[in-house]
């Protein structure tokens, strides 16, 4: 059904509903699953127009994808994982359209109206554009 999942995440307790959901799904799907995190601060959308080098934010996103498909690969579940740079909706699409992906499986943070205005709705923007279905499970407020 699915042949590979694409899991995005937040870097944020946030992804640990996400990931555990996955880990179940796996073991009926059997699905490759493919963790992409996007990094959205100054330095990371101009990381590569300016030739920066990583930022230590950069770093430990890169850490933190590690170690989070280390923990899937553990489980037995073929995983790969991409650190994107950019606005976090644009990329997580491009990245879907590019890699093939039949499903997007995301965290949300469950924002209000007002708060979706301020801190922007990936999860919205992401749903409007693309064809593929798009699995979204709700985070505990902290």
């Amino acid at each position: 059904m699915y042949r590979r999942i694409l899991v995005t995440l937040d870097h944020s307790g946030a992804d640990e509903v996400i990931v555990r959901h996955i880990e179940q799904l796996h073991t009926y799907l059997h699905s490759e699953v493919v963790l992409l995190h996007v990094a959205d601060g100054w330095a990371a959308r101009y990381h590569e127009d300016l030739q920066l080098k990583d930022s230590e934010e950069i770093r430990e996103d890169r850490a933190y994808l590690k170690q989070m498909a280390d923990r899937l690969g553990q489980k037995g579940i073929k995983v790969s994982s991409h650190l994107a740079m950019g606005d976090p909706a644009d990329e997580i699409v491009k990245f879907a359209k590019e890699h093939q992906c039949d499903l997007i499986a995301m965290s949300t943070h469950g924002h209000r109206f007002l708060s979706d205005l301020i801190h922007g709705a990936t999860a919205t923007k992401v749903r409007h554009q693309v064809d593929i279905p798009v699995l979204l499970l709700r985070a505990p407020k902290a």
